[in-house]
């Protein structure tokens, strides 16, 4: 272990790095019980909309997911960052692609393919580094802060504390109801173990969410139509077969195809490279000039993982922010996400559990992880009227159009025709300009 992770090298030794994988995983640990919920479908007030997608088979595909990705960050880039399907990034797949676009499943998995394998040859040619430079840095933080709306809008949803209204679009739930009494329970106390800094806040919230929901039905006053009660705990993964290798590419040769790859590889783009300058400067990485070392060697982990997903049946697997709470436990080297991706193995294991948690004990952490993506908010320049807009613009319309795509659309055509006006073009980049004219053709065309 020495020899291979450096231990040494790195001011560290296997007992701390072990502890501070265990860290990683309790803290995205929740995407095994998140996932196959968004792939599986939304629930509404009108019931519920299944993306057709096994939810069983999902929560296999997201564990295997994160296994391959994470070992290859540990063997291949000696890093202590942990891999996963995306938040965000899944939400995008089964919410507006699937159920938003009416496209089968299959079409949003071979987009997913075609993406990860346009990253893998972008990342060989070092153009991922080319294509960061080229948005700019307000809008960057933006799409991830319209992100993070989007999805506390969801979990609002599922938690029935928002729903749909002809009226007015949308309004406040019924608030007398036992599910969404659960979940409001859910978020206070996930936001009290946040504020605590409590490690695994998140999944600590899930977790006494469903008890509380088991102990409220177990005494009577909640009578789900599917028991919150797990009747096991252990049990073989559930099949794969349902999903893995699942790809459709009827609609390959259209222009919507490639707006959804395009969005795909948008966002997994710029939210692994941010996680990566974000965990690696934390971790005392960066060199003098900003730059990581070896991270040709971590995108490359992240494009093979991506492509490993989709081919078992899960969304954009990518690189987690989460991996910040084992670096700040002392996790320097791939022994740390080693450890994170043996876990995830083992949890594997655990699916007749894990598989039973209902919807209103995982809204909360939905609303939650929001809360961090918004963060990145307060990183954009409000005082630059030509960089706060179209910032703006981008954060305001992915959750009111339900899609993430048409809130990237309305940032980057408002940034470029804003600022070719405002300031003939200067702070453009050239690829933005080809980025436009492609977004409205869409409109025009589609």
């Amino acid at each position: 272990m020495e020899k291979f992770f450096k231990l040494k090298e790195n001011n560290t030794n296997v007992k701390t790095e072990i502890f501070a994988g265990i860290t990683t995983f309790m803290t995205m640990a929740y995407i095994l019980i998140v996932n196959p919920n968004i792939l599986s479908g939304l629930q509404t007030a009108e019931g519920f909309q299944a993306t057709g997608m096994d939810k069983g088979a999902v929560f296999t595909a997201t564990a295997l997911a994160a296994v391959i990705g994470t070992l290859i960050m540990a063997l291949v880039a000696n890093y202590p960052f942990a891999l996963a399907p995306g938040m965000g990034l899944n939400a995008f797949f089964a919410y507006t692609v699937v159920l938003g676009y009416k496209h089968d499943w299959r079409i949003a998995l071979a987009a997913v393919l075609i993406e990860g394998i346009i990253f893998i040859i972008l990342t060989f040619v070092n153009v991922r580094e080319a294509l960061f430079n080229a948005i700019p840095m307000n809008l960057k933080y933006a799409v991830s802060a319209g992100i993070g709306l989007f999805i506390a809008f969801i979990g609002l949803q599922n938690a029935g504390i928002v729903i749909g209204d002809p009226a007015t679009l949308v309004k406040i739930g019924t608030m007398t109801e036992p599910t969404v009494i659960l979940a409001v329970i859910g978020l206070i106390v996930t936001a009290i173990l946040v504020a605590k800094r409590v490690k695994g806040s998140i999944l600590l919230g899930i977790l006494i969410t469903w008890v509380i929901g088991m102990l409220a039905q177990a005494i009577g006053i909640f009578n789900p139509a599917i028991s919150v009660i797990p009747t096991d705990i252990f049990s073989k993964p559930p099949s794969l077969e349902p999903i893995a290798f699942q790809f459709d590419f009827s609609i390959l040769g259209t222009f919507e195809f490639w707006i959804i790859v395009f969005s795909f590889l948008f966002v997994d783009l710029f939210d692994t490279l941010g996680t990566l300058i974000g965990v690696s400067s934390k971790a005392g990485y960066l060199d003098k000039e900003g730059k990581l070392p070896r991270i040709k060697h971590a995108l490359f982990a992240d494009s093979v993982a991506t492509v490993a997903g989709a081919c078992l049946g899960t969304s954009t697997t990518t690189t987690y922010v989460e991996s910040a709470s084992g670096v700040a436990d002392g996790g320097r080297t791939g022994l740390t996400s080693l450890t994170t991706a043996v876990l995830f193995a083992l949890a594997l294991f655990f699916s007749p559990l894990l598989l039973t948690v209902p919807s209103f004990a995982t809204a909360p952490a939905l609303i939650v992880v929001g809360f961090y993506m918004l963060e990145s908010i307060a990183k954009v320049d409000f005082t630059d009227f030509t960089q706060a807009i179209p910032a703006f613009l981008a954060v305001l319309v992915m959750p009111l159009t339900y899609s993430i795509s048409e809130g990237i659309v309305f940032g980057v055509v408002s940034y470029t025709i804003i600022n070719l006006v405002v300031n003939k073009g200067k702070k453009v980049h050239p690829l933005m300009y080809v980025l436009t004219i492609l977004f409205i053709l869409k409109y025009i065309f589609l």
